[in-house]
């Protein structure tokens, strides 16, 4: 080892508190690893550190396996949402994370998709849980499959929430609306819903609904294609008023078009 990387290294080991902040910048990994074993570092100097893109996986996996650096929420969280931190120690983190910085995780766009799905995963074990105040919060601001899964139980309060939240997404609607035993207000505020109500897929995933209020489908039925009626005609369990107002529909187009329905 070079003389000067070992007098950088002892320094490094060694350095008073009002200098450590100079390290950080270190590019040599083994320098860096020096660092933290200096009893003067502490945890908003470890915090910085993280803050660096640049930083070499073995410093990370030094960091991550440090029980005294890892009880800090700020660094598991920096941990968990660095690019270069190996998986089994990013998913560790992920697993003590607090329920909002999870949700912060999970929608950061710099996280890798991975993780941020690891987020949501968490808190969904997490969501049959929680108080209802909670729940709002992330009815209202919480990823999309997380905003569905709370949309699905049927609060009142975080119906409304959840659908005008701004990360749920169409798929997670459908998904919603085609859970069994999901409660007849989901359906109705989903069916009401300006905006989801406007979505083609939702609606005829909505007159597929046996909860969907007839009124509703008699209005949604015109603006589906005459493929789609005819496959829903054909599904077996049909409600006996759906069947009713599908034929209706089905033959009033007919005589439109002067062709059998």
């Amino acid at each position: 080892m070079p003389p000067e990387l070992e007098l950088q290294i002892a320094l490094a080991r060694t350095a008073p508190r009002e200098k450590i902040k100079s390290l950080l910048s270190e590019s040599t990994g083994e320098v860096l690893l020096a660092l933290l074993e200096n009893p003067n570092l502490e945890e908003p100097e470890v915090v910085l550190l993280l803050g660096r893109l640049d930083l070499p996986v073995t410093v990370l996996s030094a960091i991550a396996s440090a029980g005294k650096w890892v009880s800090s929420e700020a660094v598991r969280f920096r941990l968990a949402r660095h690019p270069r931190t190996p998986r089994h120690f990013a998913f560790a983190a992920i697993r003590q994370l607090y329920l909002f910085d999870l949700v912060r995780l999970s929608l950061l766009p710099t996280a890798s998709p991975d993780v941020r799905r690891a987020a949501e995963e968490v808190i969904l074990t997490r969501v049959p849980h929680l108080p209802v105040g909670e729940k709002l919060t992330l009815a209202r601001k919480g990823p999309s499959r997380v905003a569905a899964t709370i949309l699905a139980e049927g609060h009142p309060q975080a119906i409304r929430l959840a659908l005008g939240n701004p990360f749920l997404t169409e798929s997670q609607v459908l998904k919603a609306l085609a859970k069994s035993g999901l409660p007849e207000r989901v359906v109705v505020a989903v069916a009401q819903h300006p905006k989801w109500s406007g979505q083609y897929n939702v609606r005829a995933a909505l007159v597929r609904n046996p909860q969907t209020p007839a009124a509703l489908v008699r209005a949604f039925l015109p603006n589906l294609t005459l493929g789609d009626l005819r496959e829903i005609s054909r599904l077996e369990g049909l409600a006996s008023h759906l069947r009713k107002e599908l034929r209706h529909e089905l033959e009033r187009r007919a005589e439109a078009t002067g062709k059998p329905g």
